[in-house]
């Protein structure tokens, strides 16, 4: 066992010392000075707000890697293909109302106010630097294709992980962006694979822009961390508030459970709507996921209305089986009287209008 962890850690050393564009690239300049300036930068990186272990005391990162890799997990995949409804990527709204179209993990699209506003796209087999390594999509999963979509108004990006920030996906789908807004020094990756500089905005916590006259977004802190390589926490990672005159939706990206939820939820709640992780979560790394009940108060925390699910239903990137974070956080809803919307992959949700909660992930 000890060959094969000196074989991983020479092959992602060699990976990193040839520095592959998909890596991306540090922040530098007058980025990384912003980044330094930071309240929460200290000791050479950015901190979150409570003190945040990437595992519990007392376990190493080999026995993590070890019960990854070499136990047994049981239905960590469905056994067949998922039911996928195939959307509208494209076309008008059908409504006045908000509408979301969730595509697996934490890819979705937001047509609200007359725009189009994707989410964290990631649409390749592996949420990793190559197809050869991680968790593969889940049939059924890989329907839509990034190439699909065309003019999106905004892309938002909430981190650089692998999972919510995708290379291939991003070469495809931001050339005809008409502006991305993300966190604090993501943009360096973004700039090194092409993007123009112009198109791209990058928010530090509790910063906010105001996009075509009408629609404003908020960075807002989460817990978790950062890095496509070794070094971390040299980017910043994000929530985002997005507000118009008519609706306000949380966009909570990756996040442990912490008090950042409460101050939130006093200072811009409430929500219309509350899109959340709920996956990928375990004992193990109990600080930078959330469990399924923590994602149902943090919902209530956000004094959010209704609660959709995300970053479940698509790849397997923790032990547990691929349907235990829905069931789970249906439970929690359900006892805390907490509305909940969990649609199909591709299936369409109208804020105040349509709003499934078929249990559909039962019978797969």
């Amino acid at each position: 066992m000890i060959t094969i962890y000196i074989v991983l850690v020479l092959f992602i050393a060699f990976l990193v010392i040839i520095n592959l564009p998909v890596f991306g690239r540090l922040p530098k300049g007058l980025r990384l000075e912003k980044i330094r300036h930071l309240t929460n930068y200290r000791d050479g990186a950015l901190q979150n707000e409570s003190l945040t272990l990437m595992q519990p005391e007392g376990v190493s990162f080999f026995k993590v890697l070890s019960a990854f890799l070499f136990e047994k997990h049981p239905n960590k995949a469905p056994d067949k293909a998922l039911p996928y409804i195939l959307p509208d990527l494209n076309g008008s709204p059908k409504s006045d109302a908000p509408e979301i179209i969730w595509f697996g993990h934490s890819s979705y699209l937001i047509k609200i106010a007359g725009l189009r506003i994707l989410v964290d796209p990631i649409f390749s087999k592996t949420p990793s630097p190559f197809s050869f390594i991680g968790s593969k999509a889940f049939f059924g999963t890989d329907v839509i294709k990034a190439e699909e979509f065309k003019n999106i108004d905004i892309l938002i990006i909430t981190h650089d992980h692998y999972d919510h920030l995708d290379y291939n996906s991003i070469l495809k789908i931001a050339p005809q962006v008409k502006s991305i807004v993300t966190s604090l020094g993501v943009g360096s990756h973004l700039e090194r694979w092409g993007i123009k500089k112009e198109n791209i905005n990058e928010l530090s916590w509790n910063e906010s822009i105001t996009l075509f006259n009408n629609l404003q977004l908020t960075a807002v802190p989460a817990r978790h961390f950062t890095g496509r390589k070794f070094k971390r926490n040299q980017t910043l990672w994000s929530a985002f508030v997005l507000r118009t005159a008519n609706c306000q939706l949380f966009l909570g990206g990756d996040s442990g459970y912490d008090t950042h939820f409460a101050k939130i939820g006093e200072e811009f709640g409430p929500f219309d709507l509350a899109l959340l992780e709920c996956g990928q979560y375990n004992a193990y790394w109990p600080y930078i996921h959330m469990f399924p009940e923590q994602t149902v108060q943090a919902a209530i925390d956000l004094k959010a209305k209704v609660l959709m699910p995300v970053h479940w239903g698509k790849f397997s990137l923790a032990m547990h089986p691929w349907n235990e974070p829905v069931k789970r956080v249906v439970l929690a809803a359900t006892a805390k009287q907490l509305p909940l919307v969990t649609p199909k992959l591709g299936e369409t949700i109208i804020l105040n209008e349509y709003l499934p909660t078929e249990n559909w992930w039962l019978t797969e």
